[in-house]
């Protein structure tokens, strides 16, 4: 279990984006090996941010998608299949967050004053 840190400490832990765990760190926690967190990168299943010095570096959210694809291999399902598995559930997110905003905007044309 993953215990959230709040109050002041939290402002100082790096964004779920911000890239702040090394490979081997990383293969830890995701449960894999070093090798295969490379060959996902090969395949262009998750992309990790590099320092200056060009080290690897995994954030909260790459975790989260290594996650994914170790479940979809466990699955027995193949890393072209996963690629595109990934791809297709990326613009989904993509189109539902859209029409979050533009549901949003609607909604606030419609309640809002009239200017006329």
């Amino acid at each position: 279990m993953v215990k959230r840190v709040t109050g002041e400490y939290s402002r100082n832990l790096p964004g779920a984006g911000q890239g702040v765990y090394a490979i081997s760190v990383a293969a830890e926690l995701a449960g894999v090996g070093v090798q295969t967190l490379r060959l996902y990168e090969q395949h262009g299943l998750v992309i990790p941010a590099r320092s200056a010095g060009g080290t690897r570096r995994y954030s909260h959210d790459d975790l989260a998608r290594l996650q994914r694809i170790t479940d979809l291999a466990g699955q027995g399902i193949h890393l072209t299949a996963i690629g595109r598995i990934l791809e297709l559930e990326d613009a989904n997110t993509t189109l539902r967050d859209a029409n979050a905003a533009l549901a949003a905007e609607r909604d606030r044309l419609r309640d809002g004053p009239s200017q006329r």
